[in-house]
């Protein structure tokens, strides 16, 4: 079976089983603060495991992109050392939601593995829950009695808390799990050693292909496990490591899902896979490392220098660094497998293959900006071993951190000269920028105290901004140092921050009349949760919420102006404009988009004209509710990439012909209400996309009002001309004019001095010196006199003091000759003399100046500059 087949017969399989079959989420996570990126095939579905959205569909199956670079064998260093882990990868899912449970995960998967796959019954191994003591949990019985239906009894084995009992995190649903190994060696390999004795051993033949979980425990930031009031079941088995499987290779890279990559690679270096093992390194880690890049920037994640966009710099620096060592790239390469892996997803996640281009474009100019950085670390590297000989850990360190070289590549250079590298000093620099960014980042979460938990959470926010409500749950939570607390409400009008629009604010009010600030209010995995800075008296309350109206409709009018704003971009400049992201506060709208030239100023004019005549017709909104997604879709309807939506969606249409996009936010009445849209800014934010900033409304009145008067002023200080422009461009030229007739006044006067100082030069042990203080009021013009005395007369030292506008200046001149005879540097000099100033300064060895705050220090300081020769 191709690969293709072999994930399509996964899908058919559960579909036939009664199974929902979903798209795989973005690999960029946006509401989940705990994680950066999708890591697993079950964090699309927290929401459901925690209780916080209502089930629609009992089970569900898919494929889901996947990027793990740390934890538990997934060290990013080791990607492309062995032949089973990755950086992205695909993890195929069944799911149940208190629906089936161990009996039919456990004959569902047999049956798919052995009847479908046909993988050998006699390589397949199973491991259970042996139970654990301290958390008094019992050996799964349940797992072992239905896997005895199916497998021989020896190949049922235990299995400990850190291999069969998984987590979701410190808190929150957890359950036993049981493990599918599948022994790949050869027959002979095989009666030498058991498999039961290889599995969860690390052996490379012997691989975990599939774990189902069977969450049935809640654990509590106490740690205390409660029983779950329904049952769950989540699946996840790894995609290249089936293919693997049934394809009978032994490597992950060996099969096709990896193969045509590797191919192009090795044809492109003109090598052969399978000669080398460094270079067969090499092209496992861009084979893979592509994939992990190409889907972060497609799904919205673009390189950077901080959180999850230096997380895919890190992987991306890495696959070129690999071929430009081992394959000699010395060119950008790495980008042109794009195209290629786009074309093998096309049909499975179509959105790579419509931005191909712009990851492309994203990818090349990575690629060309870190080929300048490693040709510069490098010739660092070689600059530091030469007073050297060893490798400092905080040196490999630095190289690591601002070059982003890859500890292996610092230890192969030093290699190279016979060295050794500080690895000690070098883990404990790493260790000490993780604890800084845990705690930069770290939130301590209390539990949540449950006041009615069967509460429906309902937002009513599209219709009203206040309501009565009632308290769900509340926590503590703190960060930074700071307290806070998190609420979630029965009924709220409170938008939470989503698809780039900020969260609301307001204010909760009791029966009695206390007051609650809510300074915000975020979605955590689909639950909307307000934050305010302390609790109510009586939490079990009742309670009026208020939304900021003023703050609110300020953020509709700039979230309504990007749709108008989006549809206008795509009509002045191309199809090819999509949204790469988004912000939408009362105050700015700032909106990134893919397109690879700065806007010229007709262009944004030609925008701004499309929106504001938009805004003055008067568009009324057309908000449709639930909307089946592939309905919405076929309409015509704009979705963006990087975004997850549901089975049915929210449609935001200003005339059907001009703006319709998904879009869960909220929005004006009718376009009127947006006033005017200005755009105030037009940017690079990275490779082929631009920020546009804009500004509508009261905002946008006060920004013309001002540089309204702003012209007034000018033009009144110009005593009013009828032809402004020509007015000020005289008055520039007539500045101009002025500027050069001082600059040659200065001049003279420098020239005039000079020939007046050239009788003042003694001569001290053959050395022409003059130290004296001049009345110049530039210092070009003490500049101009400096050149002019040097270029009279070989071994010159000379330093001039002046006074300008109250300021001390010193400017200190050494021949050429001098500097290499006498060891004389005019800015260790200047450094010395600018004491006497209270000041500083520095230069060249044979020139220098410094300023200061002393001009009564002058004199001294001229007078000291004899003894540098003495």
């Amino acid at each position: 079976m191709t690969s293709k087949e072999i994930r399509t017969a996964f899908l058919d399989f559960f579909k036939s089983k009664s199974h929902h079959i979903v798209n795989s989420a973005p690999v960029v996570v946006k509401d989940d603060p705990t994680l950066m990126f999708t890591n697993a095939g079950m964090n699309q579905f927290k929401d459901l495991f925690l209780g916080e959205a209502a089930v629609t569909y009992p089970r569900i199956a898919d494929t889901q992109r996947c990027l793990r670079v740390s934890g538990k064998h997934n060290d990013l260093e080791e990607v492309g050392i062995d032949t089973y882990h990755h950086t992205l990868f695909e993890m195929l899912g069944n799911w149940s939601f208190g629906d089936y449970f161990k009996k039919e995960a456990i004959a569902w998967a047999w049956e798919l593995l052995t009847d479908v796959y046909q993988l050998d019954k006699d390589r397949l191994y199973v491991t259970i829950f042996e139970g654990d003591n301290n958390e008094n949990l019992a050996r799964d019985e349940e797992a072992y009695a239905f896997w005895k239906n199916h497998v021989a009894e020896d190949s049922i084995l235990l299995g400990n808390k850190k291999d069969n009992f998984w987590e979701m995190g410190d808190t929150g649903p957890c359950g036993p799990c049981s493990e599918i190994h599948y022994d790949m060696r050869p027959d002979g390999e095989r009666q030498l050693v058991k498999g039961q004795e290889l599995v969860n051993m690390d052996h490379p033949q012997v691989i975990e292909i599939w774990n189902l979980v069977f969450m049935q425990f809640n654990r509590l930031k106490s740690g205390v496990l409660e029983p779950l009031p329904a049952k769950h079941v989540d699946t996840g088995m790894g995609f290249e490591r089936l293919v693997r499987a049934i394809q009978g290779k032994t490597s992950n890279y060996d099969t096709d899902v990896f193969q045509p990559l590797i191919s192009f690679i090795a044809d492109r270096a003109g090598l052969k896979y399978g000669d080398n093992e460094k270079t067969d390194i090499a092209m496992r880690v861009l084979s893979d490392h592509i994939r992990a890049v190409s889907f972060a920037i497609a799904d919205g994640q673009l390189p950077s220098n901080n959180k999850a966009g230096y997380v895919i710099r890190r992987i991306l620096r890495r696959a070129v660094r690999y071929a430009y060592t081992f394959l000699d790239f010395k060119q950008p390469f790495f980008h042109e497998l794009v195209p290629l892996l786009a074309n093998q997803f096309k049909g499975v996640f179509d959105e790579l293959f419509q931005q191909q281009d712009f990851v492309k474009k994203v990818i090349l100019e990575e690629e060309v900006s870190f080929l300048r950085t490693l040709t510069t670390g490098i010739q660092r590297f070689e600059n530091y071993v030469q007073q050297n000989q060893v490798i400092d850990g905080e040196f490999a360190f630095e190289l690591f951190d601002t070059y982003g070289f890859p500890i292996d590549l610092t230890q192969l250079l030093a290699r190279e000269k016979g060295l050794e590298v500080d690895m000690d000093g070098f883990q404990k620099a790493l260790s000490r920028q993780r604890e800084r960014s845990r705690a930069a980042t770290a939130i301590d979460t209390g539990d949540w105290v449950v006041l009615n938990d069967d509460e429906e959470v309902e937002f009513v926010g599209y219709d009203t901004l206040t309501a009565q409500t009632t308290i769900v749950k509340y926590r503590k939570i703190s960060a930074k140092g700071k307290d806070q607390h998190q609420l979630v409400l029965a009924v709220t009008p409170f938008y939470a921050e989503g698809g780039g629009q900020v969260g609301d604010s307001g204010v909760l009010i009791s029966e009695t009349g206390e007051k609650i600030m809510v300074t915000d209010t975020k979605k955590e995995n689909g639950l909307i949760v307000h934050f305010v800075d302390r609790l109510p008296s009586s939490p079990d309350g009742v309670f009026t919420a208020q939304v900021d109206v003023r703050k609110r409709l300020d953020t509709e009018s700039n979230h309504s102006a990007t749709h108008l704003l989006h549809a206008a971009l795509k009509q002045v400049l191309g199809e090819h404009v999509n949204q790469k992201g988004s912000l939408v506060s009362p105050d700015v709208l700032r909106f990134d988009i893919s397109h690879f030239a700065k806007m010229t100023y007709d262009e944004i004019k030609a925008v701004e004209d499309i929106v504001n005549e938009k805004i003055r017709a008067n568009i009324a909104l057309k908000e449709e509710r639930n909307v089946p997604f592939q309905q919405a879709i076929d309409s015509g309807v704009t979705a963006l990439f990087g975004e997850k939506y549901g089975d049915h969606v929210r449609v935001i249409t200003f005339d059907d012909s001009f703006s319709k996009e998904l879009c869960g936010g909220t929005h004006v009445g009718a376009t009127g209400q947006i006033g005017f849209f200005k755009i105030v800014a037009e940017s690079a934010v990275a490779a082929g996309v631009r920020r546009i900033e804009a500004i509508t409304g009261s905002k946008a009145a006060a920004v013309i009002r001002e540089h309204f008067e702003l012209f007034q002023n000018v033009k009144e200080l110009l005593n009013s001309p009828k032809d402004f422009v020509s007015a000020v461009g005289k008055l520039i030229d007539e500045n101009a004019s002025l500027k050069k007739e001082i600059e040659n006044h200065i001049k003279e006067k420098s020239l005039a001095l000079k020939k007046g100082l050239e009788e003042k030069f003694e001569t001290i042990d053959g050395v022409h010196f003059l130290a004296t203080v001049v009345d110049l009021p530039h210092p070009d013009a003490v500049k101009t006199l400096a050149y002019a005395l040097k270029g009279m007369m070989d071994n010159l030292f000379l330093v001039l003091g002046a006074n300008i506008d109250g300021k001390p200046s010193l400017t200190v001149v050494v021949s050429e000759d001098l500097v290499k005879s006498k060891g004389l540097n005019a800015g260790t000099i200047v450094r010395d003399l600018a004491k006497d100033i209270q000041g500083g300064g520095g230069g060249q060895p044979f020139f220098a100046t410094a300023g200061g705050k002393d001009v009564s220090g002058l004199e001294k300081a001229v007078g000291r500059a004899r003894t540098f020769i003495e």
